[in-house]
């Protein structure tokens, strides 16, 4: 299932989306929650180095930052596990976006010539994100929604198929 996420993932971040609505933060949400501890850091950071090699790769730092950012979303995805409902996705849906936008648009991960390494750089860098940020917050409630949103369904439809082959067989049995 992880491969499944992985290719997911990194194609939903390829094909053509407005800025920032992607579904990294959300499946690393996803993945803490819901998959095997081994896998729920390493299929968000799979799927970005996956889509990267088609998108392209640019300076180690910022990277890192993305890459870190959607780290610590995984993270707190493993705090939601055992503690899933709408208040606290939705929460860590917003913290990530929240804390993505922080990070990754801290001056130093842009050039110097871009955004000098001050307090006037740094608010400049923030404001200049702010459009951006927008499409993170959508992205990330959308994309969080969905995988949350598409997980409770199908259990819910396992278990309603689970109940009605119990009380066929029930059924079945009474009969004979």
């Amino acid at each position: 299932m992880a491969y499944f996420f992985i290719l997911l993932g990194a194609v939903l971040r390829v094909i053509p989306h407005p800025a920032n609505f992607a579904p990294i933060a959300g499946l690393a949400l996803f993945g803490g929650a819901h998959l095997n501890r081994k896998y729920a850091l390493l299929v968000p950071l799979a799927a970005m180095v996956l889509s990267d090699v088609f998108i392209g790769f640019d300076g180690l730092v910022s990277r890192v930052t993305v890459y870190g950012s959607f780290l610590v979303a995984g993270l707190i995805g493993l705090w939601l596990k055992g503690r899933v409902n709408f208040y606290t996705v939705v929460g860590a849906s917003l913290a990530s976006s929240v804390i993505f936008f922080l990070v990754t648009n801290l001056p130093f991960v842009h050039p110097a010539s871009l955004y000098p390494y001050t307090l006037e750089g740094t608010l400049l860098s923030y404001a200049n994100a702010l459009p951006f940020f927008r499409n993170t917050l959508l992205g990330d409630l959308f994309y969080t929604a969905v995988f949350f949103g598409a997980y409770e369904l199908v259990k819910r439809h396992t278990e309603l198929r689970a109940r009605r082959s119990m009380l066929s067989s029930v059924r079945i049995t009474v009969t004979h």
